[in-house]
């Protein structure tokens, strides 16, 4: 890519925009990182700090007052300012990268969408754990047919926090869309959609364990794809022995992989891009096998695949520059919407939701 790079305004700066999206924006060949906009003053010094050339905005309003000025805007605030912030840039003329959940919906995610291709403009959704390194990984095996014809995934975003943190992510109005199941339940479903395809039904099981918790923070999420294939989802902040973070049983083998993608504690360290990006030690590598337990050394080791989050900004700047196919599509995300929302259902109305 050649010339003058595309100027991107960024919604938030929080964990989302300050450890994922600002980093990535500035590390991509195409990208500038041009203005953030946030209220709080701590936050614009961290943002000058780490990124001296760029402009400060207290508000979106401030921003999309010279939208003319810029080329992309990246939504990583707050989940209930997703879809009018999202509605807002399209309809100024600009291209829009939101965080997930793209939407509280599958409905304003489709409208969106559709607002987006009457625009004839890019609306893609922040799925970084299509980057992962064992997600990557996984996707390898799949293609090679080293498992066989899969039967079960199971996906597991577990972490031990015994006391709710607070904030809007744990508050229990409805009008925040948080909770895990919109949380981590957003990437784990999307992963299992990439991999095994449309769902046929969804049952779950929602709980609000911690004492002061206002809302989920213990859910399992059971998918039947129409493929066949079952998908069995765990996402926890209540698990005081964490489980692997894949276990796929095909008919062939399966694989087993414990451990989380180096890349968010990279980004939170502070961190960037460069060599050797996103690789972990051999010691964490998964195992694929038939027979035994990968705890007592059954199977081999699988080396694991580096993840590459900067693979799906680099994306972003292909499809705009050069019109190549958007990474993640907000009908994509609509999708992984009409799951949650049926697990959302299952749990309340304890029944398995056909979609």
């Amino acid at each position: 890519m050649t010339g003058t790079p595309l100027r991107v305004g960024l919604v938030g700066y929080g964990l989302a925009g300050s450890v994922f999206h600002a980093p990535l924006i500035a590390a991509t060949e195409g990208l500038a990182l041009d203005t953030v906009v946030t209220s709080n003053p701590e936050r614009q010094q961290q943002a000058r700090a780490e990124f001296p050339d760029v402009r400060l905005a207290a508000t979106p309003d401030e921003l999309f007052a010279r939208a003319a000025e810029l080329d992309l805007i990246v939504v990583a605030s707050p989940n209930k300012t997703h879809v009018p912030l999202a509605t807002t840039a399209l309809k100024a003329g600009l291209p829009v990268v939101v965080d997930k959940p793209v939407a509280g919906t599958a409905a304003e995610a489709r409208e969106l969408a559709a607002l987006a291709e009457e625009r004839e403009l890019l609306l893609s959704v922040f799925q970084n754990r299509r980057w992962d390194n064992d997600f990557l990984t996984l996707r390898k095996l799949l293609n090679e047919g080293e498992l066989g014809d899969v039967w079960r995934f199971e996906s597991r975003f577990e972490r031990w926090r015994p006391k709710p943190k607070g904030g809007w992510r744990e508050s229990g109005d409805p009008a925040e869309i948080g909770g895990l199941l919109y949380d981590l339940g957003s990437h784990v479903v999307d992963q299992a959609l990439v991999l095994f395809g449309p769902a046929a039904s969804v049952y779950a099981e929602t709980d609000i364990r911690r004492p002061g918790a206002e809302t989920d923070d213990d859910t399992f999420i059971a998918i039947t794809h129409t493929s066949g294939v079952r998908s069995h989802l765990y996402v926890s902040a209540t698990t005081a022995q964490l489980g692997p973070r894949f276990r796929v049983l095909g008919s062939l083998a399966g694989y087993v992989k414990y451990g989380l993608d180096p890349q968010e504690a990279a980004l939170r360290d502070g961190q960037r891009p460069g060599p050797g990006w996103g690789t972990e030690d051999e010691s964490l590598w998964g195992r694929v096998g038939s027979g035994e337990s990968p705890v007592t050394g059954g199977g081999r080791a699988e080396p694991t695949l580096p993840g590459d989050y900067p693979a799906y900004y680099a994306a972003v700047a292909k499809a705009l520059l050069e019109g190549a196919p958007n990474p993640v599509t907000a009908r994509e995300a609509a999708a992984a919407l009409d799951v949650l929302e049926a697990a959302r259902r299952s749990a309340r109305e304890k029944v398995t939701v056909t979609l």
